[in-house]
């Protein structure tokens, strides 16, 4: 194998250790919290849309969080998309479910990652690519880069051997670094007309669910988008100075991508400290979209008791709708015409707060900007939602 596919070496009281360390000591944590499975995963799916918009952001998509959680379909809905900077963050939302719905546990493969950039480009203008799910057939530059990427030719050897090296069996302690040495060499080898930076990012999600995350319920939130989200300069500074494939760049970079994870999970864990979430997040969202008039103050209410239960049924809301069954059914079916609250899995008669989508979505994103839960990137789509 190739000596940009050998792990440097590492000094053990190194920052670099130290992070990984710390990255596996926060992954033991992860589950053992109070939130219920089923906020996790409606925190999920908001995550899954935020973590979308931040990798098309670093593209130079201008679309704003708040305005794809007010104009995209509603979660399940085939409806088209028209506009082609939301089919980016669409084409990007497909791609994580593709990989969701793959057995982690099987190998990625030459198709597994035509797919995905197959599922990147698709229908896009802007973003596009004359040959979805294929490699490049030309040799590429790229702009404001000194890095001259691999001749056409030589593209699906050099993906091979990638591969080669993203299948192998790491030790706990030496994932992380595994993860950030293929993410440069994928985005080294540029194996595609366009679109390498969103594939290479969902690619390296797809390794983070093979070494382990994908086996902790509720936590498919963890995204290394946020880490490049986070500090896009340093991101494509980390990136070009590893593109010499020295030890010293390949050390740089793992310790940003590294660090950066280790920031991301600290917060996700704070998430499931269900007393946090509910004060310091929900709560606060809830009051201000009561405040906006977006719902009214038995509202409010009944979606703070949905919040706390997790899975409510209409009884569950008599505290906060007052009067007959019929009354409260109506408050009810009020609620989930308008998305504050959803049906459950459980049944017909079982709702949740929805908290991916608007109404409440948006006051649920400046709640995380408030907290500094969200990438820096996103910083410009501050608005008062006051």
């Amino acid at each position: 194998m190739n000596k940009k596919y050998e792990l440097p070496p590492v000094d053990f009281g190194s920052d670099l250790v130290r992070y990984a360390f710390e990255v596996e000591r926060l992954r033991g944590d992860l589950g053992n919290g109070t939130t219920p499975a089923r906020t996790l995963t409606e925190l999920h799916a908001l995550f899954r849309l935020v973590m979308s918009v931040v990798s098309a952001r670093i593209e130079g998509n201008r679309t704003t969080v708040y305005d794809a959680l007010s104009e995209l379909p509603p979660l399940g809905s085939a409806a088209p998309v028209e506009s082609d900077a939301l089919r980016e963050i669409t084409n990007i939302l497909d791609g994580i479910d593709f990989i969701d719905a793959t057995d982690p546990t099987t190998p990625l493969s030459h198709i597994f990652v035509r797919e995905l950039h197959r599922i990147t480009v698709d229908g896009l203008r802007r973003e596009g690519d004359s040959t979805p799910g294929e490699y490049r057939r030309r040799d590429v530059s790229i702009a404001q880069s000194a890095h001259t990427p691999p001749s056409h030719v030589y593209v699906h050897a050099e993906m091979s051997e990638l591969l080669d090296f993203v299948n192998r069996d790491m030790p706990t302690h030496q994932q992380m670094i595994h993860a950030a040495i293929a993410h440069h060499r994928f985005v080294w080898i540029h194996p595609f007309g366009n679109g390498n930076g969103r594939v290479s990012r969902l690619f390296t999600y797809a390794m983070l669910r093979r070494n382990g995350f994908d086996s902790i319920p509720g936590y498919r939130a963890v995204n290394p988008t946020a880490v490049f989200g986070n500090d896009r300069d340093g991101y494509y500074s980390a990136l070009e100075a590893a593109d010499d494939l020295s030890p010293t760049g390949t050390i740089g970079w793992c310790e940003f991508f590294v660090h950066g994870l280790r920031d991301d999970l600290a917060r996700l864990i704070q998430m499931q400290d269900f007393t946090f979430l509910t004060e310091r997040l929900i709560d606060p969202a809830v009051d201000r979209l009561i405040a906006s008039g977006g719902a009214t103050a038995a509202e409010g209410s009944a979606l703070k008791l949905a919040a706390r239960s997790g899975v409510v049924k209409a009884g569950d809301l008599e505290p906060a709708f007052s009067g007959s069954p019929s009354q409260r059914s109506l408050a009810i079916r009020s609620m989930l015409e308008r998305g504050l609250l959803v049906r459950d899995e459980s049944g017909p008669r079982f709702y949740r707060v929805s908290l991916a989508r608007a109404p409440l979505g948006p006051y649920v994103i400046r709640q995380l900007d408030e907290l500094g839960h969200l990438p820096r990137i996103l910083r410009d789509d501050r608005r008062s939602r006051d």
